[in-house]
């Protein structure tokens, strides 16, 4: 896997991915405090849950699991000195389907944060982990 950073002005970038897709990202500069884009951090959280999401549609699809739409809320607190690496992580999924079984949302979540999300596996190693969920029923929902 390969990337590319590069910085624009202030403390703006253009990421690139090794597949061409472009991102800026930065943090606050300037008297107006204004942000390009997210900062990296925010990137590692936002990848965390994207990679975890992922996972849960991937493994409820392939059960068969009539899921129709998949989102993970995350808190995260970080270090008050540097390296300011996360130190608490909380991941709040809320899974949505027709009659879908909550006994499998819990496995197919479990079997992302234990086994198969390397983003979490990577931020374990620094922050506490911990996750709930919600599933909601989409068989009386009407419009």
């Amino acid at each position: 896997m390969k990337a590319r950073i590069k910085w624009v002005e202030e403390r703006t970038f253009v990421g690139e991915s090794g597949s061409g897709h472009k991102i800026v990202l930065g943090t606050a500069s300037g008297p107006e405090g204004r942000t390009p884009g997210p900062s990296p951090m925010e990137l590692m959280l936002i990848g965390a849950g994207g990679c975890s999401a992922y996972d849960v549609v991937h493994i409820l699809e392939k059960g068969r699991e009539p899921v129709e739409d998949c989102t993970v809320e995350l808190d995260a607190e970080r270090a008050e000195e540097d390296p300011r690496v996360f130190t608490r992580i909380h991941m709040h999924f809320v899974v949505k389907g027709r009659g879908l079984a909550e006994k499998k949302v819990e496995r197919a979540i479990a079997l992302s944060l234990e086994k198969y999300c390397s983003a979490s596996a990577m931020l374990a190693k620094s922050a506490t982990i911990t996750h709930d969920f919600a599933v909601v029923d989409t068989t009386a929902v009407i419009g």
